[in-house]
């Protein structure tokens, strides 16, 4: 090889390895700084796009997942209502097979009356609650997203406590006054769509909690695969660094050497 002053080859080859060293121990130390194996998007183009989505999914999946929490609250309100309403309904129900005692006299019955003017005020009041500002009793209904695209949807059917034939209107009626002015079959009936009701609230939770581990389930492995996407491998990736420090540190030396080379020129002009 011939021995030249303007071109050091060597240095040349020695500082284009020291620079791609010390770019890739950066990149490294930059991955293990963040967690993250895309650090800029240059580093994988088609994963940080691919993650970016799988990141939102999972984002709408954890929002959809509060969202059928808050519906199975609605639910449970509901059936606390519905609860209590059967429980007025049986005393009003007891009320009117005292009331039809022949041994009970005018006050008697006037006292019974009384309560029961009470409880069917109770009733009507019951019919009105609300959860959230919502009507927990009205015709429409409704229609709760269970996936995180909105795609899918369960809907929560209205039911119609103060109605004449599915509810309770029969014993809140304002023409209805005295338990006299009621017949047996009227509670019966009136407990009877209390109990429908609270069956179909039943099992509008029960499919809200299992849409709710499908969700939650969903989320998971979305994390997952954009964990597989995005997340640094300590081990590995602590292994490169290793690595280029190594390489860096050789780079370096052999760099020096390499400027070192050309002194033999002097020694023959000498």
């Amino acid at each position: 090889m011939s021995v030249v002053i303007n071109t050091n080859f060597a240095a040349t080859v020695a500082s284009n390895n020291l620079a791609s060293s010390n770019e890739a121990l950066q990149k490294s130390l930059n991955r293990l700084s963040s967690g993250s194996k895309i650090v800029n998007p240059a580093d994988d183009a088609g994963g940080l796009a691919v993650s970016m989505k799988l990141s939102a999914a999972a984002t709408r999946s954890g929002a959809a997942i509060t969202n059928l929490a808050n519906s199975v609250s609605f639910l449970q309100a509901q059936d606390g209502v519905l609860k209590v309403t059967g429980k007025v309904l049986e005393r009003i129900g007891e009320l009117r097979t005292l009331y039809a005692d022949p041994t009970k006299n005018t006050d008697d019955l006037a006292n019974y009356d009384a309560e029961f003017q009470q409880l069917q005020s109770q009733l009507t009041s019951l019919t009105g609650e609300e959860f959230n500002s919502v009507a927990l009793f009205d015709t429409a209904g409704l229609s709760v997203p269970v996936s995180e695209d909105g795609t899918n949807q369960v809907a929560i059917t209205g039911k119609q406590l103060s109605d004449d034939s599915s509810g309770i209107g029969a014993l809140t009626d304002s023409g209805v006054n005295s338990l006299n002015d009621i017949d047996l079959s009227d509670i019966t009936d009136a407990i009877q769509n209390v109990a429908t009701m609270r069956a179909n609230n039943g099992a509008e939770q029960s499919r809200l909690g299992f849409a709710a581990e499908v969700l939650t389930v969903n989320k998971a492995n979305l994390e997952s695969a954009n964990s597989r996407i995005v997340d640094v491998d300590v081990a590995e990736e602590s292994t490169r660094l290793a690595r280029w420090n190594v390489l860096v540190q050789s780079g370096t030396a052999m760099l020096a050497q390499a400027n070192q080379s050309s002194q033999i020129a002097l020694k023959l002009l000498g």
